[in-house]
């Protein structure tokens, strides 16, 4: 909002002479005694809605200049002239109580001045984009009547008839910024996302060991904040990831944002923020790539790097295919639909581990939000559920059949017990810390598990690849010296 509100003015005073709570309402000036009201009420009662009190930060501003407000660049609001003509600025221009309420009419009730089923009367002001699409403002689902009452002060029974009402309220916000209508943000958008309105239970998500802890902050989050910076803390909520005006149905394919994230800010592949996100990773990149919220190393590696961003960098020497298709032509362990050309979300590995319940990065009962068991505890005996995430797009039978590319894989993982982790690195390594010689198929070891030879060397060597001294390491106490063939 680009207007200044100052105190009240015109109209609006009439309206707060007994809707602040100040004055008895039958003391006027055109009698020297008061009028009495039935059961002797002198004030509006402060339990009731209509009781704004002096507060007004948590109300719809009124008495400001609407078209100042348009003419700096506010174009999320319809222009004066464009207006219904329900809603009327005053002489002076002036929006005051009278835009949404008409004192001597209560047709629609709360003396509204038009019905706001389907938010008609918001956005007979307020433009928002994409709303048209948005599900807010199409579905058609309603609360079964278990748990909180979504809506305990209208008589819309569904989401898009109660539209703008879902999560704002005009007059004594939980929330004064945005007037939405409960304190904590998450909780505007749970009380329908528990299984009572929407099908499927964020809430539950939410409970599990592993999760994006949207309760532990509140009132942190803002749309203009610049992720840039390298001072956004580390606190997550909703409309993070989420945009409540334009989220929709639509689905999309790798990497491309579906309608669940539709215009949310990210950051680009160049580490520069854009207002509307066109590709999932720019979403996860606010917060773990140059702006990185993660501070411990979950694995020790050969080379260490916390920012996905370079993690997954056009031109690394290997990464999994999240910002690009993999450079590796010859990958034959893949499974369909999967191949060489493929490209990938964050959330194919990151997420609910429920495939019934919904999805994306909300909750999971295993480490590091992942939707699959991925053990990386050394001498861990080998089973397609231990290694359940790799498996997931992995065909377990070529790998441990030494099919995959590299001979010893059975050798490793089922009879020394090596998980995957000791040697590969899931994200991927950034080209200005490795090279396709040595981090290849993304070669990066556990330095927990992995040290160097007695020559001192630690190296895997890809072009040594049919070579049975590919690497020069000790592992499992056995030395591996450096291979006697090649350079």
């Amino acid at each position: 909002m680009y207007a200044s509100v100052g105190q009240p003015t015109g109209a609006s005073k009439l309206c707060l002479s007994c809707h602040d709570g100040t004055i008895a309402m039958g003391a006027v000036l055109s009698r020297p005694e008061e009028i009495q009201f039935l059961g002797g009420i002198r004030y509006l009662p402060s339990q009731r809605s209509s009781y704004l009190g002096t507060d007004l930060s948590d109300d719809h501003p009124v008495s400001f200049q609407y078209e100042s407000s348009t003419d700096q660049g506010n174009t999320e609001l319809v222009n004066a002239s464009a207006l219904p003509a329900e809603i009327k600025l005053d002489d002076g221009g002036q929006l005051q109580c009278t835009a949404c309420h008409d004192p001597h009419d209560d047709t629609w009730g709360n003396f509204l001045v038009m019905s706001n089923q389907f938010s008609r009367l918001c956005t007979g002001c307020h433009i928002k984009n994409g709303w048209e699409n948005n599900s807010h403002a199409t579905s058609s689902a309603r609360w079964n009547n278990q748990g909180i009452d979504p809506w305990p002060d209208t008589d819309f029974s569904s989401v898009a008839e109660n539209g703008c009402g879902n999560c704002h309220q005009p007059h004594s916000a939980g929330i004064h910024q945005r007037l939405l209508k409960r304190e904590f943000e998450e909780d505007n958008c749970i009380v329908c996302h528990n299984g009572n309105v929407a099908t499927m239970s964020i809430e539950a998500e939410l409970t599990k060991p592993y999760l994006h802890a949207v309760h532990l902050s509140s009132g942190v989050h803002d749309a203009a904040e610049d992720y840039t910076t390298g001072s956004i803390e580390n606190r997550v909520e909703c409309e993070d990831c989420h945009n409540p005006h334009q989220v929709n149905s639509s689905s999309s394919t790798a990497p491309l944002v579906s309608g669940k994230n539709s215009g949310v800010s990210g950051i680009n592949s160049g580490g520069q923020q854009v207002e509307k996100s066109e590709n999932l990773y720019e979403i996860c990149f606010k917060c773990h790539a140059d702006n990185n919220v993660t501070t411990n190393h979950a694995i020790v590696r050969q080379v260490d790097q916390l920012n996905t961003l370079l993690e997954f960098s056009l031109g690394n020497p290997s990464s999994h295919p999240v910002m690009q298709a993999n450079s590796n032509s010859y990958v034959p362990s893949l499974l369909p639909p999967y191949n060489s050309e493929s490209i990938i979300y964050c959330t194919d590995c990151h997420g609910s581990d429920d495939p019934t319940g919904p999805q994306g990065p909300h909750g999971s009962t295993h480490e590091h939000l992942l939707v699959k068991r991925y053990e990386t505890n050394d001498m861990t005996n080998e089973s397609a559920d231990a290694y359940a995430l790799c498996y997931k797009c992995h065909d377990r039978n070529i790998i441990l059949s030494n099919q995959s590319g590299f001979r010893p894989h059975r050798f490793h993982v089922v009879n020394k017990n090596t998980p995957c982790s000791v040697c590969h690195d899931p994200h991927g390594i950034s080209a200005t810390q490795g090279n396709s010689i040595n981090n290849s198929n993304l070669i990066n070891f556990n330095m927990t598990v992995v040290f160097p030879n007695r020559q001192g060397q630690l190296y895997y060597d890809s072009s040594a690849i049919n070579i049975h001294d590919a690497c020069a390491l000790t592992c499992h106490g056995h030395d591996h010296p450096r291979r006697k063939q090649g350079p």
